[in-house]
């Protein structure tokens, strides 16, 4: 059976959205973030070194990086679903987006989360963490300009490891100025497999 160490509020659950789209079986092991730091709790090291989530075990199988976990649960368990076929031009589009979004999209995001902390200590660094925000998210804006989703007329796993990035936009008060990705969230969060990962685990008050 394959098990999600689930992490509350944060890019796991967009882990149990794909399972869930799949209807492929599995459980969850939940972890609670620490109420001051919010950070992991340390008996997520006890599954993997790192201690981050989100990371699934499948058979004994350790997984951990949202990009490898996502490509792996298709390989294993999508019986041809929610990827395109290898050797297309849309699956090398696909692993594109896969690889970027922790590759690239969320570095300026993640700096100013962490960037936010040092108050005015951090404020020299703020137009150019700013500028490629504004940079990487127009590029997703316009890369989702007159389609739904954003490989195909059905979502992959591109858009689900791509789908943090407006939670986080959002949590951020920056997603109105980018209308294509807003839609594209409300689209997500409209599907029943989402709503079931939802329910699943637990509260997700991340740009909410």
């Amino acid at each position: 059976m394959l098990v999600v160490h689930h992490l509350n509020e944060s890019r796991s659950q967009r882990i149990l959205w794909l399972l869930e789209e799949l209807g492929a079986p599995y459980e969850i092991a939940f972890h609670q973030r620490d109420a001051e730091t919010r950070l992991a709790p340390p008996e997520l090291v006890a599954v993997h070194p790192l201690g981050k989530s989100p990371v699934i075990v499948d058979d004994g199988r350790v997984v951990h990086e949202s990009g490898a976990v996502i490509d792996y649960i298709i390989r294993k368990h999508g019986k041809g679903r929610m990827a395109p076929t290898p050797g297309t031009a849309e699956h090398e589009a696909y692993l594109q987006w896969l690889h970027y979004a922790e590759g690239s999209a969320m570095l300026p995001l993640m700096m100013l989360m962490y960037v936010m902390r040092l108050g005015e200590a951090g404020a020299p660094l703020h137009p150019r963490i700013e500028s490629e925000i504004a940079n990487h998210m127009s590029y997703v804006e316009g890369a989702l300009a007159g389609r739904d989703w954003l490989i195909g007329s059905e979502p992959t796993g591109a858009d689900v490891q791509m789908s943090f990035i407006p939670e986080v936009l959002k949590a951020f008060g920056k997603l109105d100025a980018y209308p294509n990705m807003a839609a594209w969230i409300d689209r997500i969060h409209a599907r029943p497999a989402w709503k079931a990962g939802l329910d699943k685990g637990g509260p997700y008050a991340l740009g909410r």
